[in-house]
């Protein structure tokens, strides 16, 4: 299988002369498009409609939980970065830590996945999970991670939001109109006041 890792990797990671726009537009997706999620999902929550809220507050619960199963899984096995082992070419500096699975490819394929099962968001959904791969070919032509930790990211990803879709009622009924957003009126009164964003 690490043969396979390898062969997988060498045919997708960068040469050793590579474009520099295409370094410039990896590195981009591979460390930094990640930050846009929250804020598209705070901008669907803010200015989108109220009957979106318990979708947007799930994905979100479910990308949380499927990095904190990365780092349980980061403590009972380690697998090295390319860099560390070392093979292929490495374009973007990272911490020399675990590998697999990728915490990037992981979040967005979670909040995704999550978003595409509600009918409502089904296509922002769609956009990151189509979003996620471009970030998993990124990450791995930038030489930080190998094709199976996105295997893995997809996988732990996919659980994790299976696991909380028999919450989705608790979730509408429950954690939004209950808690989140009474603590979003409470904390945005003023702009809700002056119409800047949704009630």
């Amino acid at each position: 299988m690490e043969r396979l890792n390898d062969t997988l990797f060498l045919a997708i990671n960068a040469s050793g002369h590579p474009n520099p726009w295409l370094v410039a537009l990896a590195s981009f997706l591979a460390d930094d498009i990640i930050y846009g999620v929250p804020l598209l999902l705070a901008a669907l929550w803010l200015w989108g409609k109220r009957e979106w809220r318990s979708g947007l507050l799930a994905a979100f619960c479910a990308g949380e939980l499927a990095l904190f199963v990365n780092q349980i899984i980061a403590l009972f096995w380690f697998h090295p970065r390319p860099m560390m082992v070392p093979i292929g070419h490495t374009l973007l500096k990272h911490a020399a830590d675990s590998s697999f699975p990728s915490d990037h490819v992981t979040f967005l394929w979670a909040v995704g996945l999550s978003l595409a099962l509600e009918t409502r968001l089904r296509i922002a959904g769609l956009f990151l999970l189509f979003l996620s791969l471009v970030v998993a070919w990124a990450r791995v032509f930038v030489g930080v991670h190998f094709p199976f930790d996105m295997v893995g990211a997809v996988s732990v990803a996919t659980v994790c939001v299976v696991l909380l879709l028999p919450l989705r009622t608790l979730f509408t009924q429950l954690v939004t109109p209950k808690l989140a957003e009474p603590l979003y009126r409470f904390l945005f009164a003023k702009l809700i006041g002056r119409g800047w964003v949704r009630p």
